[in-house]
């Protein structure tokens, strides 16, 4: 039975989830990263060593960094770029020298993933993450206020917006603001600090930076990125996996250039290399209702070096994550579709054929609710998606075998 590499997004030491933890609920590789180095600056070779050699060493492997950030710098195209590109390309040699050979980054401007709730409660008791378009529209407007924002909104956008802030107490309001700016933000690389004093105005100054980068320009960037990181990475056998923006549309101003099958078409129609790659992910990519997951999957399936699955209930703009099996995503055919390319990667003689996956984010169910998690990354949630996903694969694998 040809299996999909089990594996766990790890935030290091001081992740409550230790690896210990993570060898007993059968994880086989770890997903993590150099979370003590900020974006830009260069990965150690003694540092990539200590981490790798403290996951060996509790009978796991390094399978995925997830990420090696890249700098807003880079995004931009600032003076500084070639500083940035140089210890870019250094940290794939260091990375690659050392046998780790897949590296997940995304090139979104200014700010991750977006959520506007981030304890939304569910029938059955469970907590997931929402985001709110409206309730989003209003944080922009009427909390963060950025310049020129209303120019980005019908009328009728806007009164509803309105409505929310009117409903938000001074306090909610202020949360609000923190969790989409800082908290979901700070544990992966975040480019505001969690301890920034007058956060709402030093993200309006990163937003100012982006004021004349639209999305061709960005495109140009992220063209130049890859012109100059592929050969490194083709010279030391690593393969880069961008991820999908999440949620995959034009957010704050801000250009969105990884959410659809023609985003990808173009990504890659820049270098035809298999180093060239895509990290999947269903939970980004399925928010967008004309967006064919199994359309995509099936076009870019021989450069998916990684695998992030979950699942949303989408509700236009609206949406919350659902788990890993119910919801927008046909999980069982998008699990289908990455087997048979496994098997079609190992009749060719591809080393790279067992793809690692990983759970992404879950709901928040039992003991969870006593831990100190980052949003999104419970320990039961995710524990119950990782063996929903192998249930699925187990039975798909049987009809594989037995047809």
């Amino acid at each position: 039975m040809l299996s999909l590499e089990k594996t766990w997004r790890w935030f290091g030491e001081k992740d409550p989830i230790t690896l210990k933890d993570l060898r007993q609920i059968g994880v086989e590789g770890v997903v993590t990263s150099l979370h003590d180095t900020l974006p830009g600056e260069l990965w150690a070779e003694e540092k990539i060593l200590d981490i790798k050699n403290n996951i060996t060493q509790a009978g796991l492997h390094w399978s995925v960094v997830e990420s090696l950030p890249v700098s807003e710098g880079i995004k931009q195209h600032t003076a500084d770029y070639d500083r940035l590109i140089h210890n870019y390309m250094e940290s794939l040699k260091n990375l690659g020298k050392n046998n780790i050979r897949t590296v997940c980054y995304n090139f979104m401007p200014a700010i991750d993933w977006v959520r506007t709730d981030i304890q939304y409660l569910l029938p059955e008791g469970g907590e997931v993450m929402y985001f709110n378009y409206p309730k989003f529209i209003a944080f922009d407007l009427f909390i963060l206020q950025r310049p020129g924002a209303e120019q980005d909104y019908t009328q009728d956008q806007k009164e509803k917006a309105a409505q929310v802030f009117q409903s938000l107490a001074p306090e909610e309001a202020q949360e609000l603001a923190y969790n989409i700016i800082v908290r979901t933000q700070s544990f992966i690389h975040g480019s505001i600090p969690s301890d920034t004093a007058d956060y709402k105005q030093a993200f309006l100054n990163l937003l100012a930076a982006y004021s004349d980068i639209n999305q061709t320009k960005l495109r140009q960037h992220l063209a130049q990125f890859l012109s100059d990181v592929l050969p490194v990475a083709a010279e030391y056998g690593v393969n880069l996996c961008i991820h999908p923006d999440d949620p995959p549309f034009p957010l704050l101003g801000l250009p969105r250039i990884v959410s659809t099958l023609e985003d990808l078409q173009w990504i890659f129609g820049q270098n035809p290399s298999l180093h060239n790659g895509l990290t999947f992910c269903s939970g980004s990519l399925s928010v967008r209702e004309d967006n064919d997951l199994g359309l995509i999957l099936k076009t870019f399936a021989e450069r998916v070096h990684f695998l992030h699955l979950r699942n949303n209930m989408v509700l236009g703009r609206d949406f919350y994550e659902s788990g890993h099996i119910d919801g927008s995503a046909n999980m069982p055919e998008l699990i289908w579709i990455i087997l048979q390319e496994q098997h079609r990667r190992k009749k060719e003689g591809r080393s790279d054929y067992q793809i690692p996956v990983r759970p992404d984010h879950g709901i928040k169910l039992l003991d969870d609710f006593q831990k100190d998690l980052p949003p999104g990354y419970p320990l039961v949630g995710r524990l119950a998606g990782l063996k929903e996903i192998r249930g699925i694969e187990t039975g798909l694998n049987y009809r594989m075998n037995n047809s």
